[in-house]
């Protein structure tokens, strides 16, 4: 693959099938991705394979990673170079192998227990129509759940330890089917960072596929703040402008977005974050499409509507709680 260097361990997977390919994504935060790393190699009951993708850590910090997986022949370190984002790094890990299951795991992210990969593929391979599982994330510190990772409507927070149909996935902790993750054509490059998964999953469930939250299997985060995104101009400029590039992707109108629009106007003027707020208005509403937008089907519509719409109350509720609140802090997150 273009661009792709390796680094240490083996040149690629054993022949044959497998269970699952392991994709963490690296940018220093050395030490959190060494202890990813050993919790990965640690997994029992299920064949698989790391790919651990450097996307511009430091030379000393590359060089602790390739020590860890020096020698491995279950393991392999590449280099990208540079910070390709996250759905370029997730796509350029997950091409590499061909285990039928790819779980992503951040790299200041643990598994639970020894058996938790092993878990994942098993509930996959439990429901046939499933094409993504979203992971609970509990903070590591605290053993509480981890409400910056908590990507679905409020209202099911209490069920964090339960299962539930869902129209995303959190992608500090996951697992998606490689049939799926090829037929809807991995994910979208130029989002670059946020709202990734929930634009993977439009188009997953667009081919049928369902998405799944599952409490029962777990990932333990570290709220390191090294290399941390906080809500950040950048980041908020990525936020409005990618979600609103995502409507417009599958057929909204400028007219139709405007709601959405004068409400992170609002909440950019609040948060003083005029600038950027304006500026992913125009290159995500604004700015014309490169393609021809999808067409979301029936099917689509309703299942969007049982899995999330439901649970987010009246239009009310909605604009009180996700544009009129003050952005959060680096522990708290945005709802969509």
């Amino acid at each position: 693959m273009n661009g792709v260097r390796h680094v240490a361990g083996a040149s690629g997977p054993r022949p044959g099938p497998y269970d699952a390919d392991v994709v963490i994504l690296a940018l220093d935060r050395a030490a959190e991705t060494e202890a990813a790393i050993a919790s990965v190699l640690a997994q029992e009951g299920v064949s698989r394979h790391l790919f651990v993708v450097d996307q511009g850590s430091r030379p000393e910090n590359l060089d602790r990673l390739a020590h860890a997986i020096a020698g491995r022949d279950d393991a392999t370190l590449v280099s990208l170079g540079a910070n390709r984002g996250v759905p370029g790094g997730r796509n350029a890990g997950s091409a590499l192998g061909w285990g039928r299951v790819i779980v992503g795991l951040d790299n200041d992210a643990e598994f639970a227990d020894r058996t938790t990969l092993a878990r994942a593929v098993a509930a996959l391979d439990a429901a046939q129509d499933v094409g993504a599982l979203g992971f609970r994330i509990l903070d590591q510190e605290t053993g509480s759940d981890d409400r910056s990772s908590w990507g679905y409507p409020l209202a099911l927070l209490p069920c964090a330890g339960e299962a539930f149909d869902a129209v995303t996935f959190v992608g500090a902790g996951h697992a998606v089917r490689r049939a799926t993750w090829e037929q809807a054509g991995g994910y979208d490059e130029s989002l670059f960072f946020c709202w990734e998964e929930y634009d993977f999953c439009l188009r997953a469930i667009e081919r049928g596929w369902r998405v799944r939250y599952q409490g029962g299997i777990v990932v333990r985060h570290k709220l390191s703040a090294e290399r941390r995104v906080g809500w950040s101009e950048d980041r908020w400029f990525r936020f409005v402008r990618n979600r609103l590039y995502i409507e417009r992707k599958w057929g909204a109108s400028r007219v139709s977005l405007m709601p959405r629009m004068a409400g992170y106007f609002v909440k950019g003027a609040r948060n003083r974050r005029m600038a950027p707020t304006l500026r992913a208005i125009f290159a995500g509403a604004v700015t014309a499409l490169d393609h021809v937008p999808h067409v979301r089907s029936s099917a689509t519509c309703g299942y969007l509507r049982r899995n999330d719409l439901a649970y987010r109350g009246p239009i009310r509720r909605r604009l009180r709680e996700e544009v009129l609140g003050l952005l959060p802090d680096q522990h708290r997150t945005i709802p969509p």
